[in-house]
């Protein structure tokens, strides 16, 4: 019989290696920096998502525009969401990649905050006002981050980081 309990525990049992916390942040900072694209993971009940969908990271904090879609069904409910960004590689032992456990808030149309994304991503304020359903905003603070990253053992420490943010 599975033991899931055992499985689920797995990398807290695991004696491990850490990196230094300014270094793994700044690694894990470059590595967000140079992608553009994550999977976010969102759910309540028994209704799950896995949105791929682009994104800026300003200031430690993600920000998401996004029409629209099944991810707000969740959203309404439950505002804990993870993000997924990872490099494909066809080599076996060469993993990038990292999970981030965060906090959604969908920000007013048109609000400060709003308004600021929009002119960072260059977009017209007139031109979302003239749309029939203005885009969404979504704000993503980062509350852990699980960073996989085989290149670490270059370096005498695990492969495997936690941070908590």
């Amino acid at each position: 019989m599975m033991d899931y309990d055992k499985a689920a525990s797995f990398w807290g049992r695991k004696d491990s290696k850490k990196m230094d916390e300014a270094a793994l942040k700044s690694a894990a900072d470059e590595f967000i920096g140079k992608h553009k694209v994550c999977a976010l993971a969102t759910g309540c009940g028994d209704f799950v998502r896995n949105t791929p969908i682009e994104y800026n990271y300003i200031d430690g904090i993600f920000w998401l525009f996004s029409e629209g879609g099944l991810k707000f069904k969740a959203l309404k409910d439950n505002k804990n969401v993870c993000l997924a960004i990872y490099e494909e590689s066809a080599e076996f032992g060469s993993l990038h990649g990292m999970q981030i456990e965060g906090v959604a808030d969908v920000i007013e149309h048109f609000s400060e905050e709003y308004i600021q994304l929009l002119e960072y991503k260059k977009i017209p304020v007139d031109a979302v006002k003239k749309m029939a359903e203005p885009i969404n905003l979504i704000k993503i603070t980062p509350k852990e981050i699980d960073f996989l990253n085989t290149d670490f053992k270059k370096d005498g420490v695990d492969s495997r980081q936690h941070l908590s943010l």
